[in-house]
């Protein structure tokens, strides 16, 4: 559900609360915060050691006391105590102080599309922890498209493709409203773990969790760009001896490990378009289709896309930052509705 443009007019602040990274617009002074999601805590103690970028350094790194959570998974919130401490102390205690002052402190919050009541109830619930009176949700494939300055709200197809760490959501919009959807439970993070299960399966080697994450290897070795080099070496611990060892990783082998996951996405792009009513196909054919999201970054990933649809695709400039500047654009009232006069 999408709240109306009225609505989010009123609204104080905005957040964007994604598998990934949290971000949180504040009305007139812009994006405050974008830090990953993700919080070290004193499994003994219970108490909060860090946040954000720190908090995603330590994985992997820490203690077996010190455990690094992610209270938020595929854009809904898994954890709501945990991502309510996460956002108090990415907001800081300034910024805090400032909108408890407003007693009528209203929020608006980004969720996947159709997602089900538990989820909009724990992102609610996640708001209201921070003193927010009224919450508004917003679909998150709208606001990533009015962050790519389509024309969301004319009668003619536009078409997105939000590309999330832990979900690949395809959406085709008209009239500013969703004409159809499909949510395809495959990401960045489904990536990363096939090229995982392909190192350790041909290679017998582990790969260290921040140190050579898989995506990276995928973006320096150009693992889907035709023109890439032919192998990547890659440091980790052998499987048997548990001592450190580099490899020269096959980049082909590594285009065939991900294509499983890919598939997947390409099977949710054709079944939007195959549920689509004819003319706004026919209008996708010019306008094409848009890649936002993180993992839209990944080399050569529009190109196959582009291949498997024949359409146009383009990915957005900071495309993982268009569902935040999408709903603050409607903070600021900078969208405004088509007005159809009614006929006599």
């Amino acid at each position: 559900m999408t709240a109306s443009l009225e609505a989010l007019r009123r609204c104080h602040l905005a957040v964007d609360l994604g598998a990934a990274r949290t971000r949180v617009y504040v009305k007139g002074a812009g994006v405050v915060v974008d830090e990953p999601s993700a919080a070290a805590v004193n499994t003994r103690t219970g108490a909060l050691i860090a946040v954000g970028d720190f908090a995603e350094r330590m994985t992997g790194r820490t203690p077996a006391y010190i455990k690094v959570v992610r209270p938020v998974s595929g854009g809904t919130v898994v954890d709501i105590e945990m991502a309510q401490r996460m956002l108090r102390h990415l907001i800081g205690e300034k910024l805090r102080r400032n909108l408890r002052r407003n007693l009528r402190l209203r929020a608006a919050v980004c969720t996947p599309h159709e997602a089900d009541p538990l989820a909009q109830r724990a992102a609610v619930e996640t708001m209201v922890g921070l003193g927010a009176r009224r919450v508004e949700l917003v679909d998150t494939l709208v606001a990533a498209a009015v962050g790519c300055g389509l024309p969301v709200e004319r009668p003619e197809a536009t078409m997105i493709m939000a590309c999330g760490a832990a979900t690949t959501q395809v959406a085709v919009l008209s009239l500013g409203e969703i004409v159809r959807a499909e949510r395809v439970p495959v990401g960045g993070e489904a990536i990363d773990q096939a090229i995982v299960q392909h190192l350790r399966q041909e290679h017998e080697l582990v790969t260290p969790s921040q140190s050579v994450r898989p995506l990276q290897l995928a973006l320096a070795g150009g693992s889907l760009a035709p023109d890439s080099p032919l192998s990547t070496e890659i440091h980790g611990r052998d499987v048997a001896t548990g001592v450190a060892r580099s490899v020269l990783v096959d980049n082909a082998a590594v285009r065939s490990a991900i294509h499983t996951p890919l598939t997947a996405v390409l099977d949710g792009i054709g079944k939007v378009l195959r549920d689509c009513p004819p003319d706004l196909v026919a209008d996708l054919a010019d306008t094409g289709i848009v890649m936002v999201g993180g993992s839209a970054q990944l080399p050569g990933f529009d190109d196959l896309v582009r291949d498997y649809t024949g359409m146009p695709v383009r990915i957005e400039e900071r495309p993982d930052m268009c569902a935040v500047r999408g709903i603050g654009a409607m903070l600021e009232g900078e969208i405004r509705p088509m007005v159809l006069d009614p006929l006599a």
